[in-house]
Parts: C-alpha cells; structure tokens; sequence
C-alpha cells in the first residue's frame, strides 16, 4: 500500500477509535494531518477570543518544515498506536 494509501486509511481509522484520545493528542493528530495533507500552515493566526481555532493553527504551525510525507508517516504511526 502506497503512503497515501495508509493515510487515507488512517484518516478512516481515526473515526473509528474505542476511546477518544485527550486533548493534546486531538490537537496533535489535527496537525499532523494538516500538515500531511496541505503542507505548512498558511493564512493569518485566529483571533485571541477563538480558543480552539487558536489551538489547532498553533499545532498545524508547530510543525512547520516537516515534509508532507514525514508528517503523513507520523500520523499513521500514531491512529496505529491508538488503535491497540
């Protein structure tokens, strides 16, 4: 299966976790698989009264310069872990 092909399932996966993971790794799977899938973060920082949005740009931008395809990996290495 090619690295897409992983990703794409992976992305299936994440749905279908036995338990949902904390926040930290919420927002961590949120970046890699921005960063996975779009490349470095673009576009302006949400405002100071935009908690969330805030958080999830901040852990997309926090991996600036990880290639598409490292960040692809590491997202699948991690739903694999979630999943045992």
């Amino acid at each position: 299966m090619s690295l897409q092909e992983q990703f794409t399932q992976a992305q299936a996966d994440s749905k279908n976790l036995s338990e949902r993971p904390d926040n930290m790794t919420l927002l961590k799977i949120y970046g890699l698989f921005k960063q996975g899938s779009a490349g470095d973060a673009t576009g302006d920082r949400p405002g100071m009264t935009d908690f969330v949005g805030r958080a999830k740009f901040d852990a997309w931008a926090g991996l600036k310069g990880t290639t598409q395809e490292a960040a692809m990996q590491q997202y699948i290495d991690l739903i694999t872990s979630l999943k045992d």
